[in-house]
C-alpha cells in the first residue's frame, strides 16, 4: 500500500473519521525534520563555539592591548637608557678634553695635540701630573649612540625584536664605556695639578647668546669667525676663573674693552673681555672660582655680556667643550 490510514474516534456517539495519508509525504516529513534537527544542532554549535571564540577573542584583545602597554614602557625606559649613556659619552669626551688625553674627537671638538708647558709651577712636559707619558692605550671615546626604535605602528613582534636589538646593542656600548672610563680613571690619577689648572666651569652666569665658528657680525652684518663664546647677563654679574692660573693681562684692550687674560700653563689661556670692573691685575694668581672680574659692555659690544674665549696653544678652541653643564 502507498497510503497509511489514520482512523480518528471522538467518542461512542461521534462519527469515525478516517484521514489517508502517502507513505511518501511521511517519509519526506520525518526526513524534513531531521534535517531541520541537524541544521538546528550545526547553528547550536557554531553559535556556542563564536560565542567561545568572542570570549577567547576579547582576552588575546586584552592580552595584545597589555603587551603593548608593556613593550611601549620598555622602549621609554630603553630610550632613558640611550640619553644616559649619550650623556656619559658627551661628559667623557669633554674629560679627555679637558685632560688632553685622546678620543677626546670621538663625538666632535677637536683632535689632542700635545700641550706646551706653561710658566713656572704652573706646569711643564716632565713635571708631576704633566703630559709626556705614553698614552696610546687608552681606549678613543665612541661614537654618538644611534639605535633603531620601532615606529608606534609597528606589530608588536616587530617592535619587540627591534628592542631586543636595541637592548644588546647598548648593552654593548655601556660595556665599552666602562673599560674606556676605567682606562680615563688611570690616565688621571697623577694629574691632579693638571686637572686644577684646565677650565672646566662657567666663568659667568647667563644666558649663551653667541656660540663658537662662524656667524654674522653683529656690527657689519657679513660673515666672521668668532673665536669664542658670548655670555649675556645683568651688568655686574661675577665673572669668575674657571680654573687655577695666573694673571698675564688686566687691563684696556681694543674692542674688547676692560679684559683679562689668565695663563693656566700647559700651553691653555682664557681670556675675558667687555667687563665692567676688574679685581685682578697682572701677575695674581687665582684658583678656579675665585672672582677676577664683573659682567660689563666696555669696548665694541652691543650690551652687557662676556666674550669668553679658550685657547690651546696659541689656538683657539670651543669653550663649551670645556665647561661641564
Amino acid at each position: 500500500m502507498d497510503k497509511f490510514s489514520l482512523i480518528v474516534v471522538s467518542d461512542e456517539t461521534s462519527p469515525v473519521r478516517r484521514y489517508e495519508i502517502r507513505k511518501v509525504l511521511v517519509r519526506n516529513s520525518i526526513i524534513g525534520a531531521a534535517l531541520a534537527t541537524v541544521l538546528l544542532l550545526g547553528l547550536l554549535v557554531d553559535y556556542v563555539r563564536v560565542r567561545v571564540d568572542n570570549v577567547e577573542l576579547d582576552g588575546l584583545r586584552e592580552e595584545t592591548i597589555a603587551r603593548r602597554e608593556q613593550v611601549a614602557g620598555f622602549q621609554v625606559k630603553l630610550e632613558g637608557v640611550e640619553e644616559r649613556l649619550a650623556t656619559l659619552l658627551e661628559f667623557e669626551r669633554k674629560v679627555r678634553i679637558i685632560a688632553n688625553l685622546p678620543g677626546s674627537a670621538g663625538t666632535g671638538g677637536g683632535e689632542i695635540t700635545a700641550v706646551l708647558g706653561g710658566d713656572g709651577d704652573l706646569g711643564a712636559p716632565g713635571a708631576e701630573g704633566g703630559l709626556d707619558e705614553p698614552l696610546d692605550d687608552i681606549p678613543a671615546s665612541g661614537r654618538l649612540i644611534q639605535i633603531q626604535l620601532p615606529k608606534e605602528d609597528a606589530s608588536v613582534p616587530e617592535r619587540v625584536r627591534l628592542l631586543e636589538q636595541a637592548a644588546e646593542y647598548l648593552g654593548e656600548v655601556a660595556e665599552g664605556r666602562s673599560h674606556s672610563l676605567e682606562a680615563l680613571v688611570d690616565a688621571l690619577e697623577g694629574k691632579r695639578d693638571f686637572l686644577a689648572s684646565s677650565p672646566s666651569i662657567w666663568p659667568a652666569k647667563g644666558w649663551l647668546t653667541s656660540r663658537y665658528g662662524n656667524r654674522i657680525s653683529p656690527f657689519t652684518g657679513s660673515r666672521q669667525f668668532h673665536a669664542g663664546i658670548d655670555i649675556a647677563g645683568a651688568s655686574g654679574t661675577d665673572i669668575v676663573a674657571p680654573a687655577r692660573g695666573r694673571v698675564v693681562f688686566a687691563g684696556k684692550r681694543g674692542p674688547l674693552g676692560n679684559a683679562v687674560t689668565i695663563d693656566h700653563g700647559w700651553g691653555v689661556r682664557t681670556q675675558y673681555g667687555h667687563n665692567k670692573e676688574l679685581f685682578v691685575k697682572k701677575g695674581d694668581r687665582v684658583e678656579r672660582g675665585d672672582r677676577i672680574a664683573t659682567l660689563g659692555n666696555s669696548g665694541r659690544s652691543t650690551g652687557p655680556h662676556l666674550h669668553y674665549v679658550v685657547e690651546v696653544n696659541g689656538k683657539t678652541r670651543n669653550p663649551l667643550d670645556y665647561i661641564f653643564d
